[in-house]
């Protein structure tokens, strides 16, 4: 088994976040047609390009606070109760910011 690697992990993670926001926004700027009905399904489709440009900007700040915990000393550790979170959900989810059980109970 290999050794987990957090900022490996984050870097692949910002990687990823940062071409598909790259390649949304190409997309957006793209010119619309001159068809009316057309343009109606192409600003639908911008919408939802919109929507996935803002998650994938949203992924890139969660890397950026993890980064800041890690650099910090703090990764791995729930940031509402200190307790670790634990390699198997950060090797998931290498931004998760919280524990299992604070998670639980913020959703409950």
């Amino acid at each position: 088994m290999t050794e987990f690697n957090p900022q490996q992990h984050l870097d692949q993670l910002a990687d990823e976040y940062q071409r598909r926001a790259t390649a949304i926004r190409r997309d957006l700027s793209g010119a619309h047609s001159a068809d009316f009905a057309e343009q109606v399904t192409e600003r639908e489709n911008d919408d939802v390009l919109r929507a996935l440009l803002a998650e994938a900007e949203d992924g890139l700040q969660q890397v950026e606070r993890a980064r800041q915990r890690l650099s910090a000393g703090l990764y791995g550790q729930c940031v509402q109760c200190g307790a670790s979170i634990g390699v198997a959900r950060l090797s998931v989810l290498p931004t998760a910011e919280r524990c299992m059980d604070c998670l639980r109970a913020s959703e409950g």
